[in-house]
């Protein structure tokens, strides 16, 4: 993963610094800004392959500059801040954040976390949990849901669909196994990882993410169905 690109946007010159160097002796390329509204700016410019992103910016707060970066790219977006509420880490998800780190934490374990999401954000997008075939087929298509793994597009009724990583990896992993029953731990497992916290929440921030993108009503989905007591499938037809 060596040469990627990562932005880190964060006002603190100290911790900054301290990132970039870290990062760059694994041997990353580092832009940095201190102002939302020029990060998002800079976003097209350098197509950062992985976002580290403060919530207390001096300009736009952190939430608004993650809306912003969702209408331009998939590249996995790691929230730093001082803010321990679960409402901040639960929003930080719900508007397309992959992960969450609280202020102060260890800069080693950071970029054990970026080179985790590097890994799993790779394009083409495959998974040692998915048992197909050697020749997988790139291009799924469900009704009016079109998911193309290759160049990580997702259409519905010919409309592009913005997807985080994450959202986009979810999609994957239910419809790659239709009908298969996928319990919140196991989600929770194959998508995040060890190397996240254990807060399961995190998958029913995002399904329900998913759904308002993907669904022609999120409260009656024809996809992604939830089975009480159980957990999650992906129906692929009216069988």
């Amino acid at each position: 993963m060596a040469g990627e690109t990562i932005f880190i946007i964060d006002d603190d010159l100290d911790l900054k610094s301290i990132l970039r160097m870290y990062l760059i002796k694994e041997g990353y390329r580092v832009i940095t800004s201190t102002v939302g509204i020029d990060a998002v700016k800079l976003v097209d410019l350098h197509k950062p392959r992985l976002i580290i992103l403060d919530i207390l910016l001096p300009d736009i707060d952190g939430y608004e500059v993650c809306r912003l970066l969702r209408q331009k790219t998939n590249a996995p977006i790691l929230f730093v801040s001082s803010k321990e509420e679960d409402f901040d880490k639960i929003l930080a998800h719900k508007i397309g954040g992959d992960d969450y780190i609280t202020k102060p934490f260890s800069p080693a374990v950071l970029v054990a976390k970026v080179q985790a999401h590097l890994r799993r954000s790779t394009a083409g997008f495959q998974h040692e949990y998915v048992q197909t075939s050697k020749v997988e087929k790139s291009i799924l298509i469900f009704q009016d849901l079109y998911i193309d793994k290759i160049s990580c597009t997702v259409k519905v009724k010919n409309r592009h669909i913005t997807l985080s990583a994450k959202e986009f990896q979810l999609l994957c992993l239910l419809a790659e196994n239709p009908n298969r029953v996928f319990n919140v731990e196991q989600i929770f497992d194959m998508i995040w990882g060890e190397d996240s916290l254990g807060d399961y929440r995190t998958v029913m921030v995002h399904i329900s993410n998913l759904r308002k993108k993907i669904e022609p009503n999120p409260s009656e989905p024809i996809y992604i169905l939830t089975l009480r007591g159980m957990g999650y499938k992906f129906k692929a037809s009216d069988q």
